[in-house]
């Protein structure tokens, strides 16, 4: 039998692959402007952190099986669910913890310590399984501004919050829990599928990842009405960000004009739950997993305003398998795997980090309910290579990446492991 069943309860959830939920189907609000942004001159605002001058290597190590190590052995934390770092030369890494703190470390095998770089914990709601502090962005000018972006969820009523604040200028391993700015809420109809992940691009803008809103089959039908920002992927203009919480959508949005109640802050769509997104640092393509409901999990390859197929698709198939159904315009999946290998898909990163050579240039992505790990290659076309490269037996709940590209895996066993060769 597995351990920490709590845990394994809670990440489970966590993932999106509970069904059940309270009713009701609120409508997303949020607070645009179509001012123009950072992408208005082109690689204006590039994030180093997601874009690197790195060349590609001209042939790769094939893909070989790893093990996993436990680093950082002094940290030691529950329901870990997010591990990020800014571009500010310090070195340090940022850890997200689901009832609403985020702490701050030294990226060093010997530190001894974390500290509490933010604690909103009054301000999040973790009663359902899947619900808390989610998400962590730094701004791409973090080193000046000290901005940083955190998803959570809130209730009464029940809603997923965006907002920005700001580190403390006399201390930068904390921040100033009073200098808040929200501007976004997305009212969710259950508590689960709330999705929870933000990220900047290289074209500077702000990426969020959501939910369809909860429940089982999307009751609602929110991952094909583009009128709700659920069941998407946004791409939004922070960098314009008022007194007023109101935030610019890059002209290129697919939406922009488009009419018929398309909220114009959707990149994609079509997703039921991405649980965690990534861009690779060399070819700027944006990665994403999305848990499926019953019986596949899938990778998918986010491209400008296309519909990954949610709830007419599961992976490659029809979401109700008596059925037939109209494939038209839905894009497919890189990858699939079926229940038999798992039941909750954590998305990863293209490994670019000097450590492992067999591993560099390929995805690597997870599995919660398995505990195994994959990694694959694609030509743009096709996969070219795919292994699994451990059954590591964890309650992964997440991924995370330090300045280097070296990419560590968070457990429900609360210890932080990483990949190593055999």
């Amino acid at each position: 039998m597995r351990s920490l069943w709590v845990g394994l309860f809670v990440a489970l959830a966590a993932m999106g692959c509970t069904g059940t939920g309270e009713t009701g189907s609120p409508q997303p609000t949020g607070s645009p402007t179509n001012a123009p942004g950072p992408s208005a001159t082109p690689g204006s605002r590039l994030n180093p952190s997601t874009m690197t001058e790195q060349p590609p290597k001209a042939a790769a190590a094939p893909l070989m099986e790893l093990e996993v190590e436990q680093v950082f052995p002094a940290i030691s934390f529950g329901h870990m669910v997010n591990l990020t770092y800014p571009d500010d030369g310090t070195n340090r890494l940022f850890l997200v913890l689901q009832p609403g703190r985020i702490m701050v470390f030294r990226n060093d095998p010997m530190v001894t310590s974390a500290t509490t770089f933010l604690d909103i914990r009054e301000r999040v709601n973790d009663s359902g399984l899947e619900e808390g502090l989610l998400g962590l962005a730094f701004d791409p000018n973090y080193g000046n501004n000290g901005y940083f972006y955190v998803y959570y969820s809130a209730s009464e009523p029940r809603r997923s919050v965006i907002s920005r604040f700001t580190a403390s200028r006399g201390d930068p391993d904390v921040a100033d829990a009073d200098s808040e700015r929200i501007f976004m809420e997305v009212p969710q109809p259950y508590s689960n599928h709330n999705g929870g992940h933000l990220l900047f691009g290289p074209d500077g803008y702000l990426y969020i990842g959501l939910g369809d809103g909860g429940k089982g089959g999307d009751p609602h039908g929110n991952g094909q009405n583009t009128s709700t920002l659920l069941g998407s992927i946004l791409r939004i203009d922070v960098s314009v960000l008022d007194r007023e919480g109101t935030y610019g959508i890059p002209p290129d949005n697919p939406f922009v004009g488009q009419g018929q109640g398309a909220r114009q802050e959707i990149w994609a769509y079509g997703l039921r739950n991405p649980w965690r997104f990534t861009f690779d640092g060399v070819t700027g393509d944006l990665w994403a997993g999305d848990v499926g409901q019953d019986r596949f999990e899938e990778v998918d390859l986010i491209q400008r305003g296309l519909n990954y197929g949610w709830n007419v698709m599961e992976g490659f198939h029809c979401f109700k398998p008596q059925r037939s159904c109209d494939q038209k315009g839905l894009e497919p999946p890189v990858i699939e795997y079926s229940s038999r290998e798992g039941c909750s898909v954590i998305g990863g990163y293209v490994y670019r980090g000097p450590r492992l050579p067999s591993l560099y240039g390929a995805y690597l992505y997870g599995d919660f309910c398995s505990g195994r790990i994959w990694a694959l290659r694609y030509d743009g076309s096709r996969v070219t290579e795919h292994l699994e490269l451990i059954d590591s037996q964890l309650d992964m709940s997440s991924f995370g990446e330090d300045q280097s590209g070296e990419i560590f895996i968070l457990s429900f066993d609360e210890r932080i492991y990483r990949l190593s060769e055999r």
